[in-house]
């Protein structure tokens, strides 16, 4: 019997309305664990090269893993992957919340949907019974109201719903797919992948959690986090004040990208901080399934120019960034606002409000004018501009709306006159809020990422750099082989070696769908160690450290594989110019980039601590070394 997870996949092809289940062997389950490692094995086999993203040749997958649903923390989190429309590379995204978790007690370990469906869908997985169903009453309607019908006609209010919003039915391309109305699949243009299939959403309830090999151990190690969480200031930080206490460290470091990533240091910082919106709109922190830190931020907003509905959630640091620091706007109200829109709507809030601060440059620079922005005054800090650009985006109305939504790499073809000087884009997707200038390994990893730039595809320098680092993160990286750590802002050897293992052992969180929050190499309340005896406790298999490390590089493999095959080389392993070039402001990052040759230099150790050619493609070996041999006849495909 399989602990911790069911032996079924459940394969929809919505051409044809048929719904089939897989019994993958152990094996499969060991080798590949879940999540976008599971995802590719599908993609990689079965879109062919130079599939149209959005035609039915591509394939949409939703998987969780073999020890998600246990009881503990940070193990909600599922992996949707498709080829991108954004970037014609693999496309990958996850989220949390409580649908992962309901999804696997549903009955099942992913779903694999097919084909078009020639009208709109959704699907129901009810207690292990899987149907499609009509969807053309939920169209146009927003994600809160789309949850409550639908909870309602499963006849169920503890179902959980994953949808897409009217933006994806509108065809912007970096939208995105929204669960508990408040949880989003942003990155990647997935919601955009699941509109083209004509399937509206996925609706799941069921009361089939899967047996744990070795449930004390499970319970004492969750027993133990709970009582971490006070010893640890970051994890304690991040539940009092969510993701958004980062925002005063970020910033007094000179790390908070200001002005479209001008600058480093943001006048208005603290107004938008994590600290001010406990103290003024917060309302309640919510959690994902199991989980004890309890992250989620809620807030409302009953009085004013913005009104905020709980129902949404509330603002994560990178949506205040990009809806703020990034567009200069001091006004944590009107962030709130931006943040609920994209909610509703299902947008990437990251992709979004950096495509509306690259074209506050381009206007600020005089690159187009009132004339192109249908007489919107679009500089920095206008929140009122922000919010109606957005709502033209999300709508695909008004001069802005259509050019806009399909992201800032585009724009910038339609506009011209030196708007690509203007771009924060990796592979056509918009970089986070996070600065590769003083992050170095960062502008590493954001290049050669397979789906472009993202801030939880690695380690952040400051866990491993002179002086920065705690002894319990270097504790953890030491379990890694990362014993000697190097200077503030370096891109040399040990840094590169750094960004290699961190990106592996995060790519394994990605393949175990682990909350990356939770469980980590460095800063978080588990590290290695603990997330081995998790693994060990959930699915009874004897596992090592080395075992789960080489899951994340057999990812990293797999979707480096489908982007070679895809045509993509070195040449798209690249940075923006703008990150090349000295940041303006005040503080301590001022005056400071990336250097170019220093670039170049950890890109080709990078490469070759993969065993991959100088032009970035995996070779045989390499493959072979991952146990995945079979994907060698795909890069010649």
């Amino acid at each position: 019997m399989p602990y911790g997870y069911h032996g079924k996949i459940l394969h929809v092809d919505l051409t044809t309305g048929e719904i089939e289940v897989e019994t993958p062997p152990e094996s499969f389950y060991r080798t590949y664990m879940g999540g976008s490692a599971m995802a590719m094995t599908y993609i990689l086999r079965e879109v062919p090269k130079g599939a149209d993203p959005l035609g039915p040749a591509n394939l949409l997958t939703v998987f969780p893993s073999v020890v998600t649903g246990a009881s503990i923390a940070g193990q909600s989190r599922i992996s949707v992957n498709a080829k991108s429309p954004m970037s014609g590379a693999i496309g990958d995204s996850q989220a949390g919340g409580f649908f992962p978790a309901e999804l696997k007690f549903a009955g099942y370990d992913g779903v694999v949907f097919r084909g078009q469906s020639p009208k709109w869908v959704y699907l129901t997985i009810l207690n292990g019974e899987a149907r499609l169903h009509d969807a053309s009453h939920l169209l146009g309607k927003v994600t809160g109201e789309v949850d409550a019908l639908l909870k309602q006609e499963v006849g169920d209010p503890k179902a959980e719903v994953m949808q897409i919003g009217p933006a994806a039915e509108k065809g912007v391309r970096f939208s995105g797919i929204v669960s508990m109305a408040n949880r989003l699949n942003g990155r990647t243009g997935m919601g955009l992948v699941m509109a083209s299939k004509r399937l509206k959403a996925i609706v799941v309830r069921g009361k089939q959690k899967p047996q744990v090999a070795d449930p004390k151990a499970l319970a004492a190690l969750n027993k133990t986090g709970t009582q971490w969480i006070p010893t640890n200031p970051d994890v304690d930080g991040l539940g009092k004040l969510g993701t958004a206490s980062v925002v005063m460290p970020q910033n007094s470091f000179g790390t908070l990208p200001t002005r479209n990533y001008t600058e480093g240091q943001f006048e208005h910082a603290e107004a938008i901080s994590g600290e001010k919106m406990a103290e003024t709109i917060l309302k309640e922190r919510d959690t994902c399934y199991a989980c004890t830190v309890r992250c989620k931020r809620v807030v409302e907003i009953t009085e004013g120019k913005y009104k905020v509905d709980p129902v949404y959630g509330g603002a994560e640091y990178e949506t205040i960034a990009t809806f703020g620091s990034y567009c200069g706007v001091g006004d944590l109200a009107a962030i709130s606002m931006a943040h609920q829109i994209c909610d509703m709507y299902g947008v990437d809030t990251i992709s979004c409000g950096a495509t509306i601060a690259f074209a506050m440059e381009c206007f600020e620079k005089g690159i187009i004018t009132k004339e192109d922005t249908g007489g919107i005054e679009l500089r920095f800090g206008n929140a009122e501009a922000m919010l109606e650009v957005l709502n033209q985006i999300v709508t695909k109305s008004g001069k802005l709306g259509p050019i806009l939504a399909e992201g800032s790499a585009r724009a910038a073809q339609v506009w011209g006159k030196g708007a690509d000087e203007c771009l924060i884009t990796v592979k056509n997707e918009e970089a986070p809020a996070h600065m590769p200038q003083a992050k170095r390994s960062l502008a590493l990893i954001y290049a050669v990422n397979p789906f472009g730039a993202d801030h939880q595809s690695s380690e952040h320098d400051w866990m491993y750099e002179q002086g920065m680092a705690s002894d319990l993160y270097l504790g953890r990286l030491a379990t890694m082989g990362l014993t000697n750590p190097p200077e503030q802002m370096s891109l040399g050897e040990e840094k590169v070696k750094f960004a290699y293992f961190g990106q592996a052992f995060y790519s394994m969180m990605d393949s175990l769908d682990l909350c990356q929050f939770v469980w980590g190499p460095a800063w978080c309340l588990f590290g290695p160690v603990e997330t081995v005896g998790m693994v060990k406790a959930v699915t009874g298999w004897n596992v090592t450290l080395d075992e789960l490390i080489a899951v994340g590089i057999r990812r990293i493999n797999l979707m480096r594989t489908f982007n070679a095959r895809e045509g993509f080389t070195r040449k798209e392993d690249s940075l923006p110019e703008k990150f090349f070039k000295p940041l303006g402001g005040t503080g301590p990052t001022a005056g400071i980039a990336v250097g170019r040759e220093e670039f170049e230099n950890a890109l080709n150790l990078y490469y070759q601590l993969h065993g991959w050619t100088e032009n970035g493609v995996p070779t045989t070996a390499a493959l072979e070394r991952s146990g995945i041999e079979w994907a060698a006849e795909y890069l010649t495909a």
